[in-house]
C-alpha cells in the first residue's frame, strides 16, 4: 500500500513537469488545464481499479484477481499469489478434515460429537450403530431425545463425568455399553461408547465359575474335616474306623477328579492348535473304549459298538479319547441296569460323526443348550451320586473346539439321548494312508 501511495505521488510530479513546461509557453491557464486532465485521469484509473478490487471483494474469494494495469498491476499480483496461497491451506485443511474424519469412522470404538446443549453434531460409525441413530439426519437433535433411557439421562443430567456409565441398553441382542462423556473445544462435548457386552458377559462366567468351584470343593472339605474331627476327638471300634476312612477317601477322589477336570480344562484353553499331520487309529480308539465302557457298566448294560472302517482322524489321541471317553461315561452314569449303550462311528472323505447313543432317562429340551457350560446339571443330587464333576460336557465342547469339530445333542425325557460329535473332511484320512509307523503316507 505503501509502493501504491509512492507510486501515484511520483505520477503526479510527472504530471506538473509538462504543465509547468507549457505553462512557460502558453501561460498558466493552460498549465492547469493539463495538469488537470492529468490528474482526473489518474483519479479515473484508480477509482475503475478500486470498483474491480470492490467487485472482486464482494463475489467468493476463489475467483480470479482480475488483471491491473501500472501500478495497480503489482497490487492485483500480490492479491492474486495470497489468494493461492490460501487455496492451497484451504484444501491441506480439508484433506487433514477428511483423514481425521475417515480415521473417526474407522475408530472401534463409539465417537460422537455434542453442542454446548448435548445436541448432535457428528458421530462416527460406531457411535450410530451403539445408539441407533443417524448422525447426518439427527443433526441438531439432543441425544437424550433419542436415546430414551433413564440412566444415561441421569447420567447427562448430573454433570459429573469423571466415570464411565454402564448402560444396558434396550435393544433385542442385550448390547451393553460402556459411556463417557468428556470436554471438547469450544464448549464442546466428547461422547464416547464401547461395547462391553462380552467383556461383561465374561466377567459374569467368571464369577460363576469361581462360586461353582468353591461349592463343589467346598463339600467333600466339609465332609473330610467332618470325619477327621469325628475320628480325632471319638474312640471308634476298628470297623467303624474303616467305615469313615472309605467316605473319606471317597470324597478325597472326588475332589481329585474336580481338580483334574479343571486342569484339563485350562490345558485345552492354553494348548496350541493339535496337529493336522498326526494320526488317530480310530479303529483302536473304539475298541479300547469299548473294553472301558464295558468295565465301567460292570454287566448291567447291554454295550454295542458300530463302527465302520476306511477313515480315521487328524488331531490329537488324548484329547479325543477324554472327549469320547466322557460322552460315553455320561451315558453309562445316566441309563438305568438293563439299558442299552451305542457307539457309533461314521466317516466319508466329506466329514466323519462320532455318537453315543443311550435309552437312559433323558434331559428336558430346555437344559439341552446349557449342557456344556461349567458346573452346569440338570439335576444337582443325581449329578454327585453318579460321581459327576459337572465338567465333562464342557470338556467335549473344548475339545471338539480345537478339532473343528462341533456336539449336537437330541434328547427325549424318558426314551434316551444321543450325544454326536461331528468333524469336517479336512480333519478326516482315509485308513488306506496309514504306514505301518502311523504316519502319513
Amino acid at each position: 500500500m505503501n509502493n501504491l501511495l509512492v507510486r501515484t505521488l511520483a505520477a503526479i510530479v510527472l504530471l506538473a513537469v509538462p504543465a509547468v513546461a507549457v505553462g512557460l509557453f502558453l501561460g498558466p491557464a493552460w498549465a492547469w488545464a493539463l495538469f488537470s486532465v492529468g490528474l482526473i485521469a489518474l483519479v479515473f484509473s484508480h477509482a475503475r481499479h478500486l470498483r474491480m478490487l470492490a467487485r472482486w471483494a464482494t463475489h467468493s474469494l476463489s475467483e480470479s484477481v482480475p488483471e491491473g494495469t501500472g501500478v495497480w498491476r503489482e497490487v492485483f499480483t500480490l492479491l492474486h499469489h495470497r489468494q493461492r496461497a490460501e487455496i492451497r491451506q484451504r484444501h491441506q485443511l480439508a484433506r487433514s478434515l477428511a483423514r481425521s474424519r475417515q480415521a473417526g469412522r474407522a475408530l472401534p470404538y463409539g465417537v460422537a460429537i455434542l453442542d454446548a446443549e448435548f445436541r448432535i453434531v457428528w458421530g462416527n460409525d460406531s457411535s450410530e450403530a451403539h445408539f441407533e441413530i443417524d448422525a447426518e439426519s439427527d443433526a441438531g437433535q439432543p441425544i437424550t431425545n433419542l436415546v430414551r433411557q433413564p440412566d444415561l439421562v441421569q447420567y447427562v443430567a448430573a454433570r459429573d463425568y469423571a466415570a464411565p456409565l454402564q448402560l444396558k441398553t434396550a435393544r433385542s441382542d442385550g448390547l451393553i455399553l460402556s459411556v463417557q462423556i468428556v470436554p471438547y473445544v469450544e464448549s464442546q462435548w466428547l461422547l464416547l461408547s464401547r461395547d462391553v457386552t462380552q467383556a461383561t458377559k465374561l466377567e459374569a462366567v467368571r464369577r460363576d465359575f469361581v462360586a461353582n468351584v468353591s461349592h463343589e470343593l467346598r463339600t467333600p472339605l466339609t465332609v473330610l474335616i467332618g470325619f477327621l474331627e469325628t475320628v480325632r476327638e471319638l474312640k471308634l471300634d476298628p470297623e467303624r474306623s474303616r467305615d469313615y476312612l472309605n467316605l473319606m477317601s471317597e470324597q478325597g477322589r472326588r475332589m481329585q477328579r474336580i481338580i483334574d477336570d479343571l486342569l484339563m480344562l485350562s490345558t485345552l484353553e492354553s494348548a496350541p492348535e493339535p496337529p493336522r499331520d498326526e494320526r488317530i487309529d480310530i479303529a483302536l480308539l473304539l475298541a479300547r473304549m469299548h473294553s472301558e465302557v464295558e468295565a465301567l457298566s460292570g454287566g448291567r448294560h447291554r454295550i454295542r459298538l458300530d463302527a465302520e472302517e476306511g477313515y480315521d482322524l487328524l488331531g490329537t489321541e488324548s484329547e479325543l479319547a477324554s472327549a469320547f471317553g466322557n460322552l460315553a461315561s455320561n451315558a453309562i452314569r445316566y441309563t438305568p441296569s438293563g439299558g442299552e449303550v451305542r457307539l457309533v462311528w461314521r466317516a466319508t472323505a466329506e466329514g466323519a460323526a462320532f455318537s453315543v447313543e443311550d435309552t437312559g432317562i433323558g434331559i428336558e429340551r430346555e437344559h439341552i443348550p446349557r449342557l456344556t457350560e461349567r458346573f452346569y446339571r440338570v439335576d444337582r443330587g443325581r449329578s454327585r451320586e453318579t460321581g459327576g464333576t459337572g465338567l465333562g460336557l464342557a470338556i467335549v465342547k473344548h475339545a471338539l473346539a480345537r478339532h473343528q469339530a462341533t456336539l449336537d445333542i437330541e434328547s427325549e425325557l424318558g426314551k434316551g439321548s444321543r450325544f454326536t460329535a461331528r468333524f469336517p473332511g479336512r480333519r478326516v484320512v482315509p485308513t488306506s494312508a496309514r504306514t505301518p509307523s502311523g504316519a502319513l503316507t
